[in-house]
């Protein structure tokens, strides 16, 4: 159950990045949506957690607004495999950064908003 909310979480999450966010698109049916949150929720799992251990020094050095920046590039990396080149399901970016940027902060906002209003029943605190 928790996993399913997870998921719906990161799926609305992205929804609001799509609809705030010019040039942060999609154009797909909503099972290819579940789809692209779930892998904006695989990257998140695998592939940050290693970005952050490798960009420990610049995330430091900047008092931890680095992070800013690798949540872009996790998202960005998603949109890559989500796009038409390789899966094919319907999420663009238009440019290489910027709409990315700002569609990982409206992303990480949303994710904390939701995280305030849906509570976690596995236990372990949202905090830590």
């Amino acid at each position: 159950m928790t996993v399913i909310l997870t998921l719906l979480g990161t799926a609305a999450s992205v929804w609001a990045a799509v609809w705030l966010v010019d040039g942060f698109e999609f154009s797909g049916d909503w099972w290819q949506f579940l789809v692209v949150a779930l892998i904006v929720g695989l990257a998140n799992a695998f592939a940050k957690p290693f970005l952050k251990l490798i960009s420990l020094p610049l995330i430091a050095l900047t008092l931890g607004l680095f992070l800013i920046i690798v949540n872009a590039l996790i998202l960005q990396f998603s949109v890559w495999l989500a796009g038409p080149d390789v899966l094919d399901l319907g999420l663009t970016s238009d440019g290489f950064f910027w709409s990315t940027f700002w569609a990982s902060i409206v992303i990480s906002v949303a994710g904390w908003i939701l995280g305030l209003v849906v509570p976690d029943r596995g236990g372990m605190s949202r905090t830590t």
